[in-house]
Parts: C-alpha cells; sequence; structure tokens
C-alpha cells in the first residue's frame, strides 16, 4: 500500500500560524494497454492491479468476449505497459480506434461506445433485495477498507458485494478504473455478477452505470450522487440506483423494490 504514496513536502496552514510538514499524495502513472500489439489506449492510475484494469477496460468496451481465449496478460512496470494477447478477431479494436470520447470521470477514462446505445438493452433480470441496514453496513465496510483514501484523499474506492458481504475491493484515482479493475477480476475468475451489488464512493455517472449493466450488476450504491442521464438509463435498464449513503441518510433514486424492510 506504501508504494501508492509519496510523502512531499508542504506548508500547512491553520488560522493562527503555518509550518512545513509533509502530507502524503497518491501515485499517479500512465498505463498503456496493447491488444495483440496494437496500442489502444493510455489509461492514468495507481499502478496497482493493472492486469485486471487492462482486461477489465478492454472488455468493458467490447474488445475481449471469450475469457478463455486470452494467450497472455504480460505486465511490464518498467515501460508502465500491459500486453493482452487473445486468439480472437481484433479486428474491432483498428475500427474503433480513434472513435474514442473523453468521459467526465477522474482520470480521463474512455469509452467506445454511444451512451445512448445502450437505451436498446435489455432489461437485467433484477431480483436482489437488500435491507437499509445491510446499505449502511457495505458502506461502512467500504469506508473501514479505505486505507488509501485515509493517507492522501485523493483516490475512490469500489468493491463488488453481495448484500451481506464485500467480496472484491479495489481503489484507483479514478473510479472508471476501479470498476473496470473489478470487472477484470470477475472475467479471468469467472465470477459471477448478475447477483452482486456495486458499491462506490463515486459519483454514478451514465459511464459507471452502463459499465455495471455491461457486467449485469442490478444494484448500484454510492456515498455521493447520481447524474440525471444515469438514472434515466437506470429505469430503462431495471437498476437500482442508492446514493448519499452517509451518516443515517440514505437516498434511493431507482428500484425501491429491490429494498426490504
Amino acid at each position: 500500500m506504501n508504494s501508492l504514496t509519496k510523502d512531499v513536502e508542504v506548508l500547512r496552514l491553520s488560522k493562527d500560524a503555518s509550518r512545513r510538514t509533509h502530507a502524503a499524495v497518491v501515485q499517479e502513472i500512465p498505463l498503456t494497454i496493447f491488444l495483440n500489439d496494437r496500442e489502444i489506449v493510455t489509461l492514468l492510475c495507481t499502478g496497482a492491479h493493472v492486469e485486471s484494469l487492462a482486461v477489465g477496460f478492454l472488455k468493458s468496451e467490447g474488445l475481449l468476449q471469450n475469457r478463455k481465449k486470452i494467450k497472455s496478460v504480460v505486465a511490464d512496470e518498467g515501460d508502465q505497459t500491459v500486453r493482452v494477447f487473445t486468439s480472437e478477431n481484433t479486428e474491432m479494436a483498428e475500427q474503433l480506434f480513434g472513435k474514442r470520447t473523453i468521459t467526465s470521470g477522474c482520470g480521463k477514462g474512455t469509452v467506445f461506445y454511444n451512451v445512448l446505445d445502450s437505451l436498446q438493452s435489455k432489461p437485467l433480470e433484477n431480483q436482489l433485495t437488500i435491507s437499509a441496514a445491510q446499505i449502511r453496513q457495505l458502506m461502512a465496510e467500504l469506508q473501514r477498507r479505505s486505507e488509501l483514501y485515509r493517507r492522501s484523499r485523493g483516490v475512490h474506492n469500489c468493491a463488488l458485494a453481495t448484500p451481506e458481504q464485500i467480496l472484491i475491493f479495489r481503489t484507483d484515482i479514478g473510479r472508471h478504473n476501479a470498476v473496470d479493475m473489478i470487472f477484470g477480476e470477475c472475467f479471468l475468475q469467472g465470477v459471477r455478477t448478475d447477483d452482486k451489488i456495486l458499491v462506490t464512493t463515486g459519483r454514478i455517472t451514465s459511464e459507471i452505470l452502463i459499465k455495471a449493466a455491461k457486467m449485469q450488476i442490478p444494484v448500484l450504491i454510492s456515498r455521493s450522487a447520481a447524474t440525471s442521464l444515469s438514472l434515466e438509463l437506470a429505469q430503462s435498464l431495471n437498476m437500482a440506483v442508492i446514493g448519499y449513503v452517509r451518516g443515517g441518510s440514505i437516498l434511493v433514486y431507482t428500484g425501491d423494490g429491490n429494498l426490504v424492510y
């Protein structure tokens, strides 16, 4: 964990005084992802879990489909690259290369899809139920695990969970990266996600909503707010969006039928 931060000298000001001290800042590196030796994108990230981040990004953007056809995933810390090799036909990568759009997310995440296309998606079979007490418990556990945030105040945290517990926890400077790490881990390990929950500290935007929808995750829980487009998409895709989980407060934007009392 310590390798993901650096200590820097700062001037700390208070109402009555100033002093020189040190503060931890989170590491930020450019990570270039290659698919079958073709450069696809450079993401800004902490440098942690780069293999699952790369695979999750490629899978999320539709460039990988079959886990069994992945030949290897090779990370080079010195070059700050991850090279993914697959026997799949990757001509789509060439078609989509150059059609990238910059999203509103931290770390300048990239998406290859048109957001409105997701409105054509098949609504999820959403039968997952969760109580208010479980929602608060999951957010408290997410916060408890957020050691890097407490050190640096510079990252977002995400987790894949059941109503009872967190299964996979990831943290990064961008919530898109943290979600892709989880996506990649699940894809590589064959973990089922259509009966799980995504818990995050970041805003629920349309990009995050669509990433979750591609994983068939029916419920999203955040400490922060949701955007209007994400809620329109959630309604059309039969997804529950729950935000502002802080203190005793819970704001159910969509999917109140998922709550049990």
